[in-house]
């Protein structure tokens, strides 16, 4: 099949009709975010009336300040290291001189228009939302995937549905310090790699489980992820409307910001699906 030819049915498939479904939180100030890191914050900085044109036309602006984890967004390869090296045996601390990272940064995240699959594990347990520090397992991930008739493969995006972003709107409770927060644990991590997906993702703010009272101390499966394997991360995900259309696959739409030399980008998600 020439490049001609596939283009062309690319655009019949748009043409015969698709629906958008948004996998990803709006950013507000005051929005929750690990407290590994600086949080989002929006204000105008310019504001209609303040320069006026001759016309009488006005513009109106904003200073934006946020950390490269906050809402939703994926994890570079640079973001994590073990005993001191990065993916692929690259020294971590050399790697960050001069304020930026030489390898893995966001700028190397690839850009995701492939093949996603929902691994719906609170519906598989007939839940709209995981306990609190309940770890999903390769078990979990399994059965969730015949659930959906798709299981993920080389190259696709797999994004693991717990329910926990039906709390996004309460900071504390989304946070779950006190709670714990359900994740994945280190063998539905490996399940994961051993399938060669390019990334993953959940609707928590560390993917990983977090028993209660915990916090973020520990982050194995960022390791096993990240690290050993180089697949990228993505948190914060918005995994309700999803869920509530019953996606299995889909064409999942990543374009994270290519922030140079930084650990992590900003994404808006999205599930592309026949109307």
């Amino acid at each position: 099949m020439t490049a001609t030819t596939t283009g062309s049915a690319l655009l019949d498939a748009v043409r015969a009709g698709t629906r958008v479904i948004e996998l990803g939180h709006p950013l507000y100030t005051g929005m929750p975010s690990s407290p590994n890191h600086p949080g989002f914050r929006m204000t105008l900085e310019r504001r209609h009336g303040d320069a006026v044109r001759p016309d009488g036309g006005s513009a109106s602006n904003e200073v934006i300040v946020t950390g490269g984890h906050v809402g939703t967004h994926v994890d570079a390869l640079a973001h994590v290291s073990q005993e001191g090296l990065l993916h692929g045996g690259i020294d971590a601390a050399e790697s960050q001189r001069g304020g930026k990272h030489q390898a893995h940064g966001a700028e190397t995240i690839p850009p995701m228009v492939t093949r996603g699959v929902l691994l719906d594990v609170a519906a598989l347990h007939g839940v709209d939302t995981l306990e609190g520090g309940y770890g999903v397992t390769a078990e979990d991930l399994a059965a969730a995937a015949d659930r959906a008739g798709a299981e993920p493969g080389r190259g696709d995006v797999a994004l693991v549905r717990t329910g926990w972003g039906r709390l996004f709107g309460d900071a504390a409770a989304y946070i779950g310090k006190e709670s714990g927060v359900p994740g994945v644990t280190v063998d539905g991590a490996r399940w994961l790699a051993e399938r060669r997906v390019v990334a993953t993702g959940s609707d928590t703010t560390a993917y990983e489980q977090i028993p209660a009272g915990a916090g973020h101390r520990v982050l194995p499966v960022h390791r096993v992820l990240l690290v050993e394997h180089g697949i990228h991360i993505v948190e914060h995900l918005a995994l309700e409307d999803a869920s509530a259309a019953g996606l299995g696959e889909f064409l999942a739409v990543f374009a994270p910001l290519r922030i140079v030399g930084g650990t992590g980008a900003p994404v808006r998600p999205l599930a592309v699906v026949a109307a």
